[in-house]
């Protein structure tokens, strides 16, 4: 997609920005993403999967962080980069009106450290299943949000403990209290 985005802004002059999102996460989120299946899975006393034996380093970004910086990029435009230099091209440069913007936090957690927080605030222990890297995984990726702070002044705030803790408020009032009343509590 950025590949064509860069080819059409080339060929026809058409303004193009891409969005690259880091391990997006908060209330609403998908159930089959780590903090969901972990906390729904704690939450249950079910075991949970722990690929490179939880080492892994994620870039957790909280939906309210990819909002903001969503709403700010629509205000600006991609321009040209004066400073484009094709024998040392950047990936979020270009000498055509385009640009790609990662959106993370730039602070990669450890999976066991996220699974820590969740337990915290569940009040309640993990059963870990600690497996080997997958094949075709990395152990560790974030963002450099450098060009996103540079275009709009923002980089992503809310800070991982407090959007866990938002998710599980969120999680046990649209999940836990449904199950008590299905089990008549």
């Amino acid at each position: 997609n950025e590949l064509m985005a860069h080819t059409y802004s080339s060929l026809y002059g058409i303004k193009t920005t891409g969005l690259r999102f880091f391990s997006v996460y908060g209330p609403w989120g998908r159930p089959d993403m780590a903090l969901f299946k972990f906390t729904e899975a704690i939450a249950k006393g079910e075991p949970i999967d722990l690929y490179n034996y939880g080492e892994m380093g994620r870039d957790f970004t909280y939906v309210d962080d990819i909002i903001e910086s969503i709403y700010r990029l629509f205000q600006t435009e991609p321009e040209v980069d004066a400073t484009f230099d094709a024998s040392n091209p950047l990936p979020d440069r270009s000498n055509v009106p385009y640009r790609v913007y990662n959106i993370g936090s730039h602070s990669p957690i450890r999976l066991n450290e996220f699974v820590a927080l969740i337990e915290r605030r569940l009040g309640k222990t993990a059963i870990k299943n600690g497996m080997p890297l997958q094949p075709g995984d990395v152990p560790e990726s974030f963002a450099d949000v450098s060009s996103l702070f540079e275009t709009i002044g923002y980089r992503p705030q809310t800070t991982i403990e407090a959007g866990v803790n938002a998710f599980i408020d969120w999680y046990e009032s649209h999940y836990l209290m449904k199950e008590e009343i299905q089990d008549g509590a």
